[in-house]
């Protein structure tokens, strides 16, 4: 059995990402004094929604990589799939931290991991209908 070592790769490094957004909510509750929730603290709330929007695509993306991989998927889709979701995770940290409001980053982050969500599940339909057929 071959190791999902494209999908090891980017799982270790938005595993890192994922720390620094959980270390920005930690100091944020410490500086503010709230142990839970957000306090009606607004950063402290964007910050929360930055960690947890992250937590909410990143393991489903990361999941159908590896299948995908183990399933014999060719390199160059996981490596843009990869490179996709951690380019989106950044934009949308970076813009949703910025501002509640529209912007770039945010945008386009959600685009890019909603994308790899979407052509994740679609290639796993094709490897499944192929190996099927």
């Amino acid at each position: 059995m071959t190791m999902p070592l494209v999908t090891l790769l980017f799982a270790s490094l938005l595993v890192l990402l994922n720390l620094v957004l959980l270390a920005r909510v930690s100091l944020s509750r410490r500086q503010a004094q709230i142990g839970i929730g957000s306090g009606g603290n607004p950063a402290l709330q964007r910050r929360i929604r930055v960690h947890a929007n992250f937590i909410e695509q990143v393991p489903l993306a990361l999941l159908l990589m590896a299948v995908l991989e183990l399933s014999g998927l060719a390199p160059g889709w996981l490596w843009g799939l990869g490179a996709a979701l951690l380019l989106g995770r950044v934009l949308h940290a970076v813009g949703l931290s910025r501002t509640a409001g529209y912007s770039f980053g945010r945008a386009v982050g959600t685009l890019l991991s909603w994308g790899v969500l979407l052509v994740a599940s679609l290639l796993g339909l094709w490897v499944v209908l192929f190996r099927l057929a």
